[in-house]
């Protein structure tokens, strides 16, 4: 991480600043992607028809199965603390990201996170992680250059979550870190951005903005650790409506739209038995508007970590869930550590959605870290 001190007559002066700096940090990697029969698919066009449904124009076009993948990060942070050692810091990313297709894309900053900091006291402002994706252990390890995978996959529920390339959801989280435990909550309005549209077989189902809370607690020890999280979206509706890939015809005319808060459980964990760390979850989500479990019900996975030597570590996950439209997904990776914060990714698994064909992935690339 680089620094760089920022002190000025007015600053230096000021009664009540300790100290100022703006810090840098962040990675890029590049590399070699594989997805067996690789294809980007497009809504040119959704056009009314003269019955009140929607005529869905979509466009498929294949892709180069093996293709370069890149991605560059800049954290950019400012911080300050107070004599009486409150501490304030805010945080922007500077993200560039290769296309769907392949080709190259452009850097954007994201939305700002503020955090304010004291003793084991911790609250984040604006572009936050809600209380899932600051779970300890949700997240395990994910295998490959790319993060592919994770022990996640069988999970739709859309918990407020940092975004790296957009505004983020504008709310609040509050932790609190006492010994081994850490207790915390979090809450964005209706101005989030947790909106669902999920395309099946033969139909769509789409909702708009929601009010998010959630509570969570966790407990680390010296090798092993547990944890809960529960998360609610209020003031959710959804439209559901018939869908005929065949013609791209949405059947809007027979459309029923219903209320449809969403809630997910999730209890993670951990365990270290020397150079081995395995992690789990399991957890169960629901929605007023899904009761046919079409893609909200029970999901687990599990992850690991080996390390093999000074240099190596190898990688595994699985992730898989009930509902129909669940995804189930393995990667098994390896990390080469060239030092000075330079390594060798790369992993190789497979995906498939509910019924679906199974497709293999698979990247091989450089990561740095500074």
């Amino acid at each position: 991480m680089k620094k760089v001190l920022l002190a000025t007559t007015a600053l230096v002066a000021t009664a009540g600043v300790a100290a100022a700096e703006v810090s840098f940090s962040g990675f890029g990697r590049f590399g070699l992607q594989y997805i067996e029969d690789n294809a980007t698919t497009e809504i040119v066009s959704d056009t009314n028809t003269t019955s009140g449904d929607t005529e869905r124009t979509v466009v498929t076009t294949d892709e180069d199965d093996a293709f370069l993948d890149s991605r560059f990060r800049l954290n950019i942070d400012a911080n300050a603390e107070t004599d009486g050692g409150v501490g304030f810091s805010g945080r922007v990313r500077l993200q560039a990201d290769d296309n769907a297709d392949g080709s190259a894309g452009t850097a954007g900053l994201n939305g700002a996170v503020f955090t304010t900091t004291y003793g084991g006291l911790r609250v984040d402002v604006g572009n936050i992680a809600g209380v899932i994706d600051n779970l300890q252990d949700y997240y395990g390890f994910e295998p490959g250059l790319t993060l592919f995978t994770g022990q996640y996959v069988g999970a739709n529920f859309a918990f407020d979550a940092y975004t790296s390339t957009g505004a983020g959801e504008n709310g609040v989280y509050a932790g609190y870190t006492f010994g081994d435990f850490n207790v915390a909550v979090s809450y964005s309005g209706d101005d989030a951005g947790d909106d669902y549209e999920i395309i099946a077989d033969d139909f769509v189902w789409e909702t708009g903005d929601s009010e998010q809370w959630g509570i969570s607690a966790a407990y680390a020890g010296s090798n092993w650790g547990v944890a809960v999280g529960y998360a609610q979206s209020d003031d959710l509706e959804a439209t559901i409506a018939d869908y005929d890939p065949a013609t791209g015809v949405i059947d809007d005319a027979g459309a029923t739209t219903v209320a449809a808060d969403a809630d997910m459980v999730v209890l993670t964990g951990h365990v270290t038995f020397g150079d081995l760390t395995i992690t789990g979850l399991v957890g169960d989500e629901s929605s007023d508007g899904d009761p046919d479990n079409l893609v909200f019900d029970t999901f687990w996975g599990l992850s690991a970590g080996y390390n093999l030597g000074a240099a190596t570590q190898i990688l595994f996950s699985y992730g898989d869930g009930s509902a129909e439209f669940d995804t189930q997904a393995f990667g098994l990776g390896a990390i080469y550590d060239l030092g000075g914060g330079v390594s060798l990714r790369g992993g190789i698994g497979s995906n498939k959605v509910g019924d679906g064909d199974t497709t293999t992935v698979a990247d091989l690339g450089v990561q740095f870290s500074f």
